[in-house]
């Protein structure tokens, strides 16, 4: 019975399909989220083998040597990874000083409990000693204004980069300039990346950069809303239909392997009465 690996492949590629879109509609309203897509593929025997070891020889041929011909019935589903997607979401005004949204590739830098992060939810706060915060409570910190190395520190540690804002009205201006009663206090780090597809997801909204080469040097075309946030990238109603049509395939399979051991049951029987 080694086809029942068949549908218990697929099985196991439409639950993590499932998780994977479950996680997606359950952040509908999360700012800043970007959804993740999940990607299969089908393994065969004949990728594995090759061209030369699967050439039919000359010879009369019957049905049973066509179906091992070419290795199908080792075939299964294979989850080959997942990824995200970093479209662009719409902003929307919340009239809030302390909410800012990225127009544009940039992400916000951050100062996580394991090291330097990046995110795109701009809902900002102040916390106790009046430091910018993330809803988690992670500092924002500041741009840094000497030469830019590979991990964006310098000379200056990220703890030195945090920004405080002391009592009065901030003003952000869109290139990230935070200024409370006409004196700059700060400039928001944005990051750029050569390929953000490369960033690792952390939770809570956080990326992690493992390559330092894939920090994007120079200008940056990002723009700073205050007072607005992005939404996330999810489309409610093709989440859904993922979920429903995931939901539906597993069903199916379920009925395919209940019907191999029904097989197998049968045929277990059948022996024994020899």
């Amino acid at each position: 019975m080694k086809e029942l690996w068949v549908p218990v492949s697929g099985a196991i590629a439409q639950q993590k399909q499932l998780d994977t879109v479950s996680n997606n509609v359950a952040n509908i309203n999360t700012p800043g989220f970007k959804k993740e897509q999940i990607i299969f593929k089908e393994y065969l025997t004949a990728l594995e083998k090759g061209h030369d070891e699967i050439d039919l020889p000359n010879k009369e041929w019957a049905p049973g040597d066509f179906y091992k011909s070419y290795g199908s019935e080792n075939a299964f589903v294979k989850v080959d990874g997942t990824y995200t997607d970093h479209t662009q979401s719409d902003v929307r005004p919340t009239n809030n000083p302390l909410d800012v949204a990225i127009n544009g590739k940039g992400f916000f830098e951050v100062l996580g409990p394991n090291g330097i992060r990046y995110t795109r939810n701009g809902a900002f706060s102040l916390n106790r000693d009046g430091t910018l915060v993330t809803k988690e409570g992670f500092p924002i910190l500041s741009k840094y204004e000497g030469v830019l190395t590979g991990n964006n520190e310098g000379a200056t540690t990220p703890g030195q980069r945090t920004i405080k804002i002391d009592q009065g009205k901030a003003v952000i201006t869109q290139n990230g300039d935070i200024y409370v009663n006409d004196v700059k206090v700060g400039t928001i780090s944005v990051a750029e990346f050569n390929d953000p597809v490369a960033l690792s997801k952390e939770g809570n909204g956080l990326f992690i950069n493992k390559d330092p080469a894939n920090l994007l040097a120079g200008e940056h075309s990002s723009l700073i809303l205050q007072g607005f946030l992005e939404g996330s990238n999810v489309n409610p109603l093709e989440e859904m239909t993922n979920l429903i049509k995931a939901n539906r395939n597993f069903e199916s399979i379920q009925r395919a392997i209940k019907t191999y051991d029904s097989m197998a049951g049968r045929s277990h029987s059948e022996l024994t009465k020899f």
